[in-house]
């Protein structure tokens, strides 16, 4: 989310009225409607390599894997958020043409400018989505992928995954190479 509110109350339904005709996303928190900058190459594609993967394996499964443009709805809390992949695996969220309010697993990637508020605030409002399994961060300025998973008592355990490492997505039973979350990426600073 970058600062860039309106400082006018907006209802939930004037919000997503307006951001279906919008030519660029805007999150919404609890009245304030704040526009999205655009994403970096490198950003597109990890975050194109992980839902392909979570695509492929989730095929059959009654789960459905989103990709960028599906926002997360905490109802809640009055909020509206466009995750970089996002997973639900509950029939209600059929009901919805453009968000999701029971997703398992959230998945974002992290810019310079965004990587404090995925990791603060906005972690602390996804964690009131009660079907909410995993949470993902993956960092696309090194190879390392946190993943917060919910244990049986209801609190957040952080799993951390670097080179060569397998990553292992329990809420959906998936396994992968860190590599192939990473490939086509080159960390190299361009000549």
């Amino acid at each position: 989310m970058i600062a860039n509110p309106s400082y006018n109350y907006i209802s939930p339904e004037e919000y997503l009225e307006l951001e279906e005709t919008s030519s660029i996303k805007h999150e919404y928190r609890q009245g304030q409607v704040y526009a999205m900058a655009g994403a970096s190459n490198t950003h597109v594609v990890i975050s194109g390599n992980v839902f392909a993967m979570l695509r492929n394996h989730l095929r059959g499964k009654g789960c459905q894997a989103y990709i960028s443009d599906t926002k997360a709805h905490i109802e809640t809390m009055d909020i509206y958020y466009y995750p970089d992949v996002i997973v639900s695996c509950d029939s209600r969220d059929k009901a919805f043409n453009n968000f999701l309010r029971y997703p398992c697993l959230i998945i974002e990637v992290l810019s310079p400018t965004t990587e404090a508020f995925d990791r603060g605030d906005k972690f602390a409002d996804y964690r009131n989505l009660t079907t909410l399994q995993e949470y993902v961060l993956v960092s696309q300025n090194k190879i390392n992928v946190d993943v917060f998973r919910r244990n049986l008592e209801g609190q957040w355990v952080l799993y951390s995954y670097g080179k060569e490492e397998n990553l292992h997505l329990a809420s959906v039973d998936f396994q992968c190479s860190i590599n192939d979350v990473y490939e086509d990426v080159s960390f190299e600073s361009p000549s």
